[in-house]
């Protein structure tokens, strides 16, 4: 029978899951007894998983009043991507001193970049969203620093709430840097995959930048 942590990590995930993808939105109050229902699991592995949300920053905790969505806005992002500018150049720089780049870029990044492309093809924006996040996700993983993948899928699943301002282009744009990088990290050359990394991630934030300019800032949180 499973125990109150492993019922707690349960309802972390799904919870998690319920805020990335959208279906919790920005500034909704999350309710124990209505999560308990909805999980089919009791209010105390609840309790425990949004207190260890809050502490991930996927939810916001206001006194005496509960938690809620956090409605993420421009400074936010701004902080994330500065984030995931540093981490992602040292994942993917750690990934190519390890060694093994061509086979971990022919078995897991090259089949992701070409389901990728698929989803551009169909406009399928939802499968882009989780198939970008696998692609640096599994850099993420492969760089042998923990800390760093705990972190940066904290930060990855944050950033993934401002998809709705992604655009064709963007996306496109997107792909040709995933190429950059395996490319990069097939050369065996650490500097270059940093450089290829950091680079993906600030031009990601000066598009973002970008729509939130041309649909106008009052649409995001502040």
């Amino acid at each position: 029978m499973p125990n109150e942590r492993t019922l707690a990590q349960c309802a972390y995930d799904q919870i998690r899951a319920m805020i990335v993808d959208g279906e919790l939105a920005g500034g909704r109050k999350l309710i124990v007894r209505m999560l308990s229902e909805r999980l089919h699991l009791s209010a105390t592995p609840i309790k425990s998983a949004l207190a260890a949300l809050e502490r991930d920053g996927f939810l916001v905790a206001i006194p005496h009043r509960g938690f809620y969505v956090p409605e993420i806005g421009l400074r936010d992002m701004r902080e994330i991507y500065e984030l995931r500018e540093a981490l992602d150049g040292i994942a993917a720089r750690k990934v190519t001193e390890a060694g093994a780049g061509a086979d971990f870029v022919r078995d897991e990044l090259q089949p992701i970049l070409e389901r990728q492309h698929e989803c551009v093809a169909a406009g399928d924006l939802a499968g882009l969203r989780d198939l970008d996040t696998a692609f640096h996700r599994a850099i993420w993983h492969r760089c042998g620093n923990t800390r760093l993948a705990q972190v940066t899928d904290n930060l990855g699943g944050q950033s993934r709430l401002a998809w709705q301002w992604q655009v064709a282009g963007g996306m496109l744009r997107a792909l040709r840097e995933h190429q950059l990088i395996m490319d990069a990290i097939v050369s065996g050359d650490p500097s270059r995959a940093e450089r290829a990394a950091r680079s993906h991630v600030r031009l990601s934030r000066a598009a973002f930048e970008k729509a939130v300019r041309e649909r106008g800032p009052e649409a995001l949180p502040r």
